[in-house]
């Protein structure tokens, strides 16, 4: 996909706050009253990973303005990595030319590798204020993390997944932009490329304030329980918001998609997966139970796959109903084929008082 010009992002005095602390550090002045560990200043050319494997929990490693070429693995908990907006850019480097950065993460095809395991997960990771862009896959992929953060990055034209997180409890993913992704802007599972023992409880992630522009789907949350997608801007990508689950027990759902902005996702993606095409899909949930679908502004969404719509429920591709969600005080207008799309029909699902013009029953409005 093309690239994009930087938006102005919401976290920018954060950023200019980072900075300043930047300066200060390179000055040999104190650091803030409220910084703990050690601060590892990285300049363009230098080695991010250097200095990530060199930081001990605590501790900040801090890049400078400018391009920095390689992967980064971190293995290390409590750790942070901090750029100074979006001025500081992660891209891929070259192997030949030995700045290809951490080999396993640069083989795989990703920016940043943050990987726990499940009897030891990385703790209190956090990344902020950079930029991820051009990796093969995923510009950020997490597993096995507990309390990551991740906030004010700027992740573009990645491959498949913007920011990616599997089998992670209670992350913060905010105020960030991403967009031109191959697949999802953002995109939360249990185990991607294996069903597991059910749907995995997060603790309670959060997923707010972002800008997802110009992926495949915004937000994808496949097969997790007990989490937040709110005040989100989702715009012009093929899909809005996906909620997905199956047959395996626990069901993915016991979670809130509310008060986000998810407007005109009308870019066409060919079939994938064995799906149809997606266009013109705003909010929509398959396979999910006990999800809150609330005070949402979803409009403009149009298309002709068997997915479009306002607010959709999407018979699963492996026969499992949508069951026991609330779909209510939304304002949803100008979708197409309907505003509301039901074709299941499951009298434990509700609709209340949403705001709307068409839907598929009528009486959904």
């Amino acid at each position: 996909m093309p690239r994009r010009r930087v938006h102005h992002l919401a976290a920018a005095t954060a950023a200019a706050t980072t900075s300043l602390t930047t300066v200060l550090a390179v000055l040999g002045a104190a650091p803030p009253a409220h910084a703990t560990g050690r601060l590892h200043v990285v300049l363009p050319g230098e080695s991010i990973q250097r200095a990530v494997d060199s930081a001990l929990p605590g501790d900040t490693v801090q890049l400078l303005p400018g391009t920095y070429l390689g992967s980064v693995r971190i293995t290390t908990s409590g750790l942070t990595l901090r750029g100074a907006g979006p001025s500081s850019v992660i891209t891929p480097g070259d192997a030949a030319l030995g700045t290809a950065g951490d080999p396993a993460c640069a083989a795989a095809g990703h920016g940043l590798c943050i990987f726990g395991t499940d009897q030891n997960p990385l703790r209190g990771i956090t990344i902020e204020a950079l930029a991820v862009t051009g990796f093969r896959k995923n510009g950020m992929t997490a597993s096995s993390t507990d309390g990551m953060a991740v906030r004010a990055t700027y992740v573009h034209d990645n491959g498949q997944q913007g920011i990616s997180q599997e089998r992670s409890t209670r992350a913060v993913i905010v105020g960030n932009e991403s967009t031109g992704n191959g697949q999802s802007g953002i995109f939360l599972a249990n185990v991607v490329d294996s069903k597991g023992n059910g749907a995995v409880d997060t603790g309670g992630t959060v997923v707010s304030g972002n800008r997802l522009t110009g992926n495949r789907i915004g937000v994808a949350v496949r097969r997790l329980r007990n989490l937040s997608v709110e005040q989100n801007d989702i715009q012009g990508n093929c899909g809005g918001v996906f909620v997905v689950g199956d047959e395996t027990v626990p069901r993915a759902g016991s979670l809130s998609v509310t008060r986000n902005r998810v407007i005109a996702n009308n870019q066409y993606c060919v079939p994938y997966a064995g799906l149809s095409h997606m266009q013109g899909t705003g909010i929509l949930l398959t396979g999910a139970d006990d999800v809150s679908v609330t005070q949402n502004e979803v409009r403009d969404n149009v298309g002709d796959s068997p997915m479009s719509g306002g607010i959709v429920f999407f018979h699963s591709l492996v026969g499992v109903a949508n069951t026991r969600n609330t779909v209510g005080g939304n304002h949803a207008s100008g979708n197409s084929p309907a505003d509301l799309v039901d074709n299941e029909g499951d009298s434990s699902n509700s609709f209340t008082l949403n705001h709307c013009s068409v839907s598929e029953p009528a009486g959904r409005c």
